[in-house]
């Protein structure tokens, strides 16, 4: 018996076994239908059009691609879920040791070297789907209709990728601009970071910076509960914490108006004191070396002397910058007490309306950067006190506004308002995983404020130091119940 030879399939048959890679070429309806699935899919799968219908070698390296992107952004989304600080710690390289400090830089550009290179991968993988759609073959409103789509969303895709390049290189940027790269750590002293919070004002009519605003932010090392101290700049004869100015003013500050340098008796002068009118670095010749000026080491010491608490940090605000922050965050929300003037200064018996170029008015309201500045600058109408209670009540609805969704919507503002106005000897260690991780658990917690004011119990004119520091204490140190005395 003679067996017959094999059938070879007929080539409509192997059309209908692989239409994708073997189309009818002749069928307009199967052209368009399949340039529709090849796009779908490459929009949806990049590489998976290769494999079904061109190159396969092409086609498995971007389907190898896409699936290490995907791995890896769904390690991150869990990383963001469960472990965001170690997250940010790792994205900004402030985990790395110091020995290798020269690596931080590190994370952020493989993230977008990796985001680069992916998008010209999905360039090339469109480009090469679209020569196997064979446009011309395909009906003539979808000839139109698969260019338009298919470049048109992997144009927004791409776009997007450009975004996150961006996003990644100026928070990498941020980061190691604003903060010290090399200092070291302090450990929390009784259980609080604390931090020297200074607003300065080197604006028209200044002839140096000063501080107009000094508070100091302490943070539970294991809560992070927020209390802000704000300290009056005029305290009269203030202590100094052992350093440099306790040896010059043993007794407490004596600083008195100096016909050539102009500098009084408050702390928010001491930076004039010491660095106009003295030799700051030879006080505090270490300062600049630590990312600081003799002025504000000499001003932490003052604070230190004054609440009787370690401050080793600072962060300076200059108020020609703040608007721009607050502009930055969408702006805040504020009720206020009472109708504020803008503008200043104004001369004894001179009539507000002489001076002032615009009003505050009383209610809640959303102000913008100037309205806010301004807010907390004015005082010629009320009183430095007041003034700083103003402060506290701005530096509460900025810290609200300092959400993840906000910042990242705004975050190449924020970021770029945050460089031009910021100056700290915060340590990149310190601020990931340690200030990051407390900053999450703080978020639902009021922000507490201590007051150093006649309304907070505290003499304008001769305070008790001993009591200043007693009222400190036991704000962060509240007595637990079984520490509580006995009714």
């Amino acid at each position: 018996m003679t067996l017959a030879p094999p059938r070879v399939p007929a080539r409509s048959s192997l059309v209908e076994q692989r239409p994708l890679r073997n189309p009818d070429l002749g069928s307009t309806e199967v052209m368009t239908r399949r340039g529709w699935w090849l796009i779908v899919a490459n929009l949806l799968i990049p590489g998976s059009a290769q494999v079904l219908a061109g190159d396969r070698r092409l086609g498995r390296f971007g389907l190898g691609a896409t699936v290490a992107l995907w791995v890896m952004i769904v390690l991150i989304a869990l990383c963001a879920l469960l472990a965001p600080s170690t997250l940010f710690a790792l994205a900004t390289g402030s985990s790395i040791p110091d020995f290798l400090s020269w690596f931080r830089w590190l994370p952020l550009t493989l993230v977008q070297g990796v985001l680069i290179g992916y998008a010209v991968l999905w360039i090339v993988l469109t480009i090469d789907t679209l020569r196997l759609v064979r446009l011309v073959r395909t009906g003539p409103l979808a000839r139109f209709g698969i260019a338009i789509v298919s470049i048109g969303l992997t144009g927004a895709l791409v776009a997007g990728a450009g975004w996150a390049v961006q996003t990644a290189g100026t928070t990498r940027d941020a980061f190691a601009e604003i903060f010290a790269q090399s200092a070291p750590v302090v450990p929390p002293s009784d259980g609080y970071y604390n931090i020297l919070l200074l607003g300065a004002d080197s604006g028209e009519g200044r002839d140096s910076m000063r501080f107009d605003s000094i508070s100091v932010v302490s943070i539970n090392a294991a809560s992070g509960a927020v209390t802000i101290t704000g300290i009056p700049r005029d305290m009269p004869n203030f202590p100094f914490a052992p350093g440099p100015m306790q040896d010059k003013y043993p007794n407490g500050h004596e600083g008195k108006f100096d016909p050539t340098c102009g500098w009084g008796s408050g702390i928010n002068q001491l930076r004039t004191e010491v660095e106009v009118c003295q030799d700051g670095k030879t006080l505090y010749p270490d300062a600049e070396a630590h990312g600081s000026e003799p002025g504000i080491e000499a001003t932490k010491d003052a604070a230190e002397g004054i609440l009787g608490i370690q401050i080793p940090y600072y962060v300076l605000l200059d108020m020609k910058g703040f608007a721009n922050l607050v502009d930055a965050l969408g702006g805040v929300d504020i009720t206020v007490d009472e109708r504020l003037p803008k503008g200043g200064p104004a001369y004894d018996g001179q009539p507000v309306d002489d001076w002032a170029f615009g009003w505050i008015e009383p209610g809640a309201q959303h102000m913008n950067g100037d309205t806010a500045q301004w807010y907390a600058r004015s005082r010629y109408t009320t009183s430095d006190f007041d003034r700083m209670r103003r402060q506290r009540q701005l530096q509460e609805a900025i810290l609200a506004q300092f959400t993840p969704q906000n910042v990242l919507t705004h975050f190449q503002e924020v970021a770029a308002a945050g460089t031009n106005i910021v100056e700290t000897d915060l340590p990149q260690g310190l601020i990931a995983p340690t200030l990051v991780d407390l900053a999450l658990k703080a978020k639902d917690q009021p922000v507490s404020t201590i007051e150093l004011t006649p309304d907070g119990g505290v003499d304008e004119f001769d305070p008790d130091y001993a009591q200043v520091q007693q009222i400190v204490h036991d704000k962060l140190h509240p007595p637990t119940e079984t520490e509580a005395p006995a009714p």
